[in-house]
Formats: C-alpha cells, structure tokens, sequence
C-alpha cells in the first residue's frame, strides 16, 4: 500500500500526455462481456502495455484495453479486460486501474463479470444483480500499511454495492422487459471450477453464484468511497446433484448470448447513474 499512491499518480501523468479526459464512470468488462465497447463514442484507447504500472490481462478472450469516450453523453472510461487472482497478480495490482480511475475523477463503477450459479431458481443466460458479496480469496486489497489519502484504515462495508443504482437498474428492466436476479456472489480464487461439495458449502453460507473476481476492485473502490454497481451474468449451472462437465468456450457462449441484455442495461444504467 505504501508506493500505490506514488504509482497512481506516475500513471495519470502519462494518460494526461494521452488525453484530458475526465470521466465521471468507470466501466470493468469481464470475461466475454466486451459488446458494450461498441457503445462508446470512442476517444481515446490505450493498450494497457503501454501504460505504466498496469499488469498485463494474460486470459485470451480479455482484449487489455483502456477506453476513454462517452456513452449516451456521459463521460466514461472502461477496462476492456480485468485482472484475476489466479493470473498470480497481487490484489494491490488487481485493484490498481480502479485506484487511477479515482484519480481521473471517476466517482461511479460499474463492474461486470462471469459467474456460476448455485441457485437453483437462476438458469444459465440469467443476469444477477449484486446485491452483496463473501470474500473467499484469501486476501485483500487493503492489507498492508493504509494511505489515508486513498481512504480510511477500516472502511465501512456495509453498502457494497449501491442501492440507489440497484433500485434504478431494476426500474430500467422492468421499463425493458429484462429478466433479472438480485443475489450475492462469492469470489474465489479458482481458476478451477468447482467440486459438488464446494457447491453445496458455498450456498449453505448464503452465496446465489460464484466468481472469480469483482470484489478486490470493490472493496478497492469503496476504500475511495467510490458508488459501485455490480452484475453477473449466469453462464453456467452449477447444481451439485445434477453437476455436468463444462469448458471455457460453453461459458463464453452463454456470455456472448446474454450480451444485447446485459449491454441495454448497462447503457440505460449509465445515462441515468
């Protein structure tokens, strides 16, 4: 924790020579979710190779960009691709293109992601929703020396995901005629899938689907007091008694069909947010 601040600001001083940007939300994409990218007024883009201190996305469907444009008039800036856990990255690298979006004026999030679900109402091409999250990684981006500049020493948690931005969401759906799930997601660090018996362990400690990844860049951005959104969509069943083998082109498959959905939503979400 102590030099992220000192990176943090080496970093937007290069993204100024780049652009004056100053966008009011960030966007996370996760696996297979990149179709809202084509919704920005593209302004600019940069490769997160060319940026300093950002790590690099080694999963192969996570394209690696930061896009900076607008969406329905608002100013947005988005991660097309994130970073995971099991990639071997820190949580402060995780977390660290959350940290620089703070500093770039970004006070709403909207995260995306991939999920499992576990329960049993959900069906695979579902969107969920975060109402709430479990931390199972193991760690956590906060763990170290805190920077007060960048948020307090024990920050409050008890709204993770905002329920002003949920209640809007959900009207936006109802207005669109978009299913909906609200539930909570439990991260872990995979990258395996898992057994029947986590399954059953996860839902009996109140988790509707599994992930790998989201909460390191919220508790990272409510650290930073930042409003944070959060969705999943369903691309795989995971019922301990009924389990069946799945591959990473089925879960992409289910994401890519739930993309228009997912993509209306968001869009909708952010000209209101």
């Amino acid at each position: 924790m102590q030099d992220i601040r000192q990176k943090v600001d080496e970093t937007i001083k290069f993204i100024r020579t780049k652009t004056q940007a100053k966008p009011e939300i960030g966007i996370v994409l996760g696996t297979g979710l990149g179709e809202l990218v084509n919704e920005i007024d593209q302004e600019t883009v940069l490769s997160y190779d060319e940026i300093p201190n950002f790590a690099l996305s080694t999963v192969e469907f996570h394209a690696g960009k930061l896009i900076f444009g607008k969406i329905a008039g608002r100013s947005v800036v988005a991660m097309q691709g994130r970073f995971h856990y099991y990639e071997g990255y820190t949580m402060q690298e995780i977390t660290f293109p959350i940290r620089v979006m703070k500093f770039l004026g970004v006070e709403k999030l909207v995260i995306s992601n991939a999920c499992g679900g576990m329960n049993p109402i959900y069906r695979r091409g579902d969107l969920m929703i975060m109402d709430d999250h479990i931390n199972l990684l193991g760690d956590n981006p906060l763990i170290g020396v805190n920077d007060d500049t960048l948020g307090p020493r024990f920050p409050d948690m008890s709204e993770p995901y905002s329920q002003r931005l949920i209640a809007l969401a959900e009207e936006i759906a109802r207005e669109e005629k978009i299913k909906v799930q609200k539930g909570v997601y439990v991260a872990v660090p995979g990258p395996n899938l898992e057994t029947r018996a986590e399954y059953r362990f996860l839902r009996i400690i109140g988790a509707d689907v599994v992930g790998m990844s989201t909460v390191p860049e919220n508790i990272a951005a409510r650290h930073m007091d930042m409003e944070v959104f959060g969705i999943s969509v369903i691309t795989d069943e995971c019922f301990p008694d009924a389990l069946a083998p799945v591959d990473v082109q089925e879960i992409i498959a289910a994401a890519n069909a739930a993309q228009p959905a997912l993509t209306k939503l968001m869009k909708r979400l952010i000209e209101k947010a």
